[in-house]
């Protein structure tokens, strides 16, 4: 019986990793395929990639979206944070249920009704007070933030939770102010969620089109609405190359951030054991 459930179990996994994966492994193969058209096979080649290097839309699109996601994840991180410790550290005041609601609707609110309603803000801001000029990297960062820092809210809150207040207690017991409380311990806590939340933020506004279609003008095309544009036209093999890349420094990352985050929790136990060790010998 324990026999069968294991098989079942690991022919579901091995059905959901193939569903997930084999795309993605075909487009890596056919982005070295020398055939214009896509589904035909014409021969290895790095003809694509060449062409793919050469082309300076392309990498002007990609400056941009690395900038807007680069600034739009710290942001989001400081302020999805902030908001978090005001939810569960701050305990019951006027206005929780508004701030929670404000916080949560941006993850349950339709893509198009967020990006129509920044692109109205932003029209309505030019004419009363003549800002912003033109809709580019400013207001495409301000719309990603938006919905961004809520993801990062409920990520530090889930966190939070599970952080009981023993230490930050002893710490404001020995006579620490609340904000070295919050920079030596309370963050240093965190800093596990406040790096997933970043890259969560990264990469939702790495990955955005819709809202982005909405806030940006003309010139400040990012490359999911410059892959966008091209595929309407037809596949291309120069996109395939463009999301090999992308795939590898992704993957890259993650292999760099799962390594950070081990690293980091060998630290921790490593420090928790030795003050183990020193609390039985201070019994003695």
């Amino acid at each position: 019986m324990k026999k069968k459930r294991f098989n079942f179990t690991f022919s579901v996994l091995c059905f959901g990793m193939a569903f997930l994966y084999v795309p993605m492994l075909s487009l890596i193969i056919y982005s070295f395929n020398y055939s214009k058209i896509v589904p035909i096979w014409g021969g290895f080649s790095i003809r694509w990639y060449v062409r793919l290097f050469e082309s300076e839309a392309v990498w002007a699109a990609a400056g941009l979206s690395l900038r807007i996601a680069l600034v739009n994840a710290t942001f989001a991180t400081l302020i999805g944070t902030f908001a978090a410790l005001a939810m569960v550290r701050f305990g019951k005041f006027k206005g929780r249920t508004l701030f929670s609601g404000m916080i949560t609707a941006p993850l349950v609110m339709p893509e198009v009704i967020t990006g129509l309603s920044l692109l109205l803000l932003f029209i309505t801001l030019k004419e009363f007070i003549g800002w912003p000029e033109s809709r580019g990297f400013t207001t495409i960062t301000i719309a990603h933030i938006t919905f961004s820092m809520a993801y990062v809210a409920v990520i530090i809150q889930s966190r939070l939770a599970g952080i009981a207040l023993t230490l930050e207690e002893a710490a404001a017991d020995l006579g620490a102010k609340p904000f070295r409380v919050l920079i030596d311990i309370t963050f240093p806590l965190l800093a596990p969620g406040m790096i997933a939340g970043w890259l969560l933020a990264f990469t939702l506004s790495l990955d955005d089109l819709v809202i982005a279609s909405f806030v940006s003008g003309p010139g400040s095309n990012t490359l999911p609405i410059l892959i966008y544009s091209r595929i309407r036209l037809g596949l291309r093999p120069d996109i395939n190359a463009l999301a090999t890349i992308i795939i590898l420094a992704v993957t890259i990352g993650m292999c760099i951030v799962g390594w950070l985050m081990h690293r980091q929790q060998i630290l921790r136990d490593r420090d928790l054991h030795m003050a183990g060790i020193e609390n039985q010998k201070f019994d003695i």
